[in-house]
């Protein structure tokens, strides 16, 4: 059985990354996960502090949207599935993103959202392969993929 590589995309203010590595582990099957930077101050700063400061904001986060684009593209890239979670809290824009390029690169997309959520993300959710509420859909939709089995 080969390797599945699982980007985990989206909000970063709950512990849904940690509860689908969990369920997989659990389940023992053969995925590698990669994410986006979800250091909130390391991913905003990077550009920055690594290119220079800037005295406009416009260009101090521009700086650190493209190094973070870096990780972002390289790893959506190389993943099988891309999964991507939006919460009901903050605009995940960068989420947004992630889902159309996955989505464009032809990637398996799927989407983690509130119901409260469906209207606003009606497109999103309609380039997915599958919409789900919580974490162990996405664990069970990984073993049926991988697996086969229900």
């Amino acid at each position: 059985m080969s390797n599945w590589n699982v980007y985990l995309s989206g909000e970063i203010h709950t512990d849904w990354r940690d509860q689908i590595v969990e369920g997989v582990k659990a389940l023992n099957l053969p995925v590698t996960f990669s994410a986006p930077v979800t250091d909130h101050a390391a991913s905003d700063d990077c550009g920055a502090s690594i290119l220079g400061g800037e005295d406009k904001k416009f260009w101090y986060d521009h700086k650190g949207a493209k190094l973070n684009a870096i990780r972002t593209r390289t790893l959506i890239e190389k993943a099988d599935v891309v999964i991507v979670r939006f919460g009901d809290k903050y605009k995940q824009w960068n989420a947004a993103f992630d889902a159309g390029y996955a989505s464009a690169l032809g990637k398996s997309l799927v989407v983690m959202h509130d119901p409260s959520l469906t209207h606003p993300l009606k497109e999103v959710d309609a380039a997915a392969l599958a919409v789900t509420e919580t974490p162990a859909q996405v664990v069970d939709i990984l073993q049926y993929v991988i697996l086969g089995k229900l």
